[in-house]
């Protein structure tokens, strides 16, 4: 996709830059000319933190940079930095530095410092990224949703699918795709689903969405179920993405694609990862 590497690095510029203001997911997500959709997404999966914790992270540090530096008062530091009280401010900074704000003035404490990113590129060992574009009709799915902060996606995905498999729900949706769609900058609608047959009613406490013709990129996934597909999402936007020129990302919404049963052997699993893009 063009510009991806120099969209990254305005989007850490922009942060980095704007660290004492109120930062806008959709304002540093259009510096890396894509949506926060897959802004969140894509950051998370290149530097295993959010969005969030990166920028509380850097402002903590620069915070405990200032305190020795210029000998401000606590309350000071904590208001630039975007902390609505010094109480909440210190409990952040102890929790961060392992000291409390006040005793950072003191001469020779140490503290922790956390450096804003740098997108560097290397040229490593050349790998092989299978994949297709496919045309795909409009279809419809029925599942259970459930919005899903985006900042812990991650984290809360996974804990979707356990209840869901131990649940009675299971006997009427068993899992054909896990499908996440734009909700707002904050929020994704996250659907455990199966293909809807018009004639069949839908399940109590399931809903229907039917997602548009498109192109698609379809990546194979072979392996293990949650390792495979970690492995090659990660691949997608490290890899494929900053070097594909034909196409760029078109819909807010990734598919995961369960063909198969899970086989004896987990080696021989085959699933996919759909990404929607269209021409450049």
């Amino acid at each position: 996709m063009q510009g991806f590497a120099e969209g990254i690095q305005n989007a850490l510029s922009y942060i980095e830059t704007h660290l004492t203001d109120e930062l806008d997911i959709a304002e540093i997500a259009a510096q890396a000319f894509v949506s926060p959709f897959y802004f969140q997404r894509m950051f998370s999966i290149l530097t295993g933190m959010t969005v969030g914790e990166y920028i509380r992270c850097r402002r903590l540090s620069a915070a405990g940079e200032e305190l020795i530096r210029s000998g401000a008062r606590v309350i000071d530091i904590a208001v630039k930095y975007g902390y609505e009280s010094q109480d909440s401010f210190s409990r952040a900074f102890t929790r961060f530095h392992g000291i409390a704000p006040s005793a950072a003035k003191e001469a020779g404490v140490p503290l922790k410092a956390f450096a804003p990113l740098r997108l560097k590129l290397t040229l490593e060992g050349g790998s092989v990224m299978e994949y297709k574009i496919v045309e795909k009709a409009a279809f419809t799915v029925v599942g259970i949703a459930a919005d899903v902060p985006a900042e812990q996606s991650y984290e809360l995905i996974p804990a979707l699918w356990t209840k869901h498999l131990q649940s009675e729900a299971a006997k009427s949706v068993q899992g054909m795709f896990g499908i996440c769609l734009d909700n707002s900058e904050h929020t994704l609608e996250y659907l455990i689903a199966d293909i809807y047959f018009p004639q069949r009613e839908i399940p109590a406490g399931c809903i229907t969405r039917t997602i548009p013709a498109g192109t698609w990129a379809v990546f194979p996934c072979r392996g293990p179920l949650v390792e495979t597909i970690q492995r090659v999402e990660k691949q997608i936007w490290s890899d494929w993405l900053p070097n594909c020129r034909e196409y760029r990302l078109a819909e807010n919404m990734t598919v995961e694609a369960y063909i198969e049963p899970p086989h004896e052997n987990p080696q021989d699993d085959y699933n996919e990862i759909w990404i929607p893009v269209q021409k450049v």
